[in-house]
């Protein structure tokens, strides 16, 4: 194999740390979602929540869990795309974001940050490397690493 050949088959050591880390990152969020989902209000109050945020966390809509699904899943399946240098990480990383803000936004609707106070961080944090494995896709398609 010729230099050449080994640099355009090697994948850049920084998408390589992002992606993996990436993968590890939303496949921890789909098991706190796994975790969330098989919760009860007891459950939540015997892990420290107060009866209130217990109720809030346990009642909230379906279309929270969706959007946590889409997040979590999306960011697995789009650095799952930039290990694979597939460009459909792009949309995917798209789509995980757009499922984290509306988690986000949910959160923030239902009070959850006011009885929740890490909650807010958490979040923000979520959202913030959501925006980064979103750019990092981006950048790996403008230097054709993706394809």
């Amino acid at each position: 194999m010729t230099e050449a050949t080994l640099t355009k088959t090697r994948l850049p050591i920084w998408l390589l740390i992002t992606a993996v880390l990436g993968t590890a990152w939303n496949a921890f969020g789909l098991f706190q979602l796994m975790s969330s989902i098989n919760q009860t209000e007891a459950g939540l109050m015997m892990q420290g929540m107060s009866a209130e945020a217990a109720a809030t966390y346990y009642n909230l809509p379906v279309w929270m869990d969706l959007a946590f699904a889409v997040g979590a899943g999306g960011g697995v399946l789009a650095c799952i795309a930039l290990l694979a240098r597939n460009a459909t990480a792009v949309p995917v990383a798209l789509a995980s974001l757009i499922g984290y803000i509306i988690l986000f936004a949910g959160d923030y609707a239902y009070g959850l940050f006011a009885l929740i106070p890490a909650q807010l961080a958490i979040l923000s944090t979520v959202v913030a490397i959501a925006i980064v494995l979103f750019g990092i896709s981006l950048l790996a398609k403008a230097r054709a690493i993706i394809t």
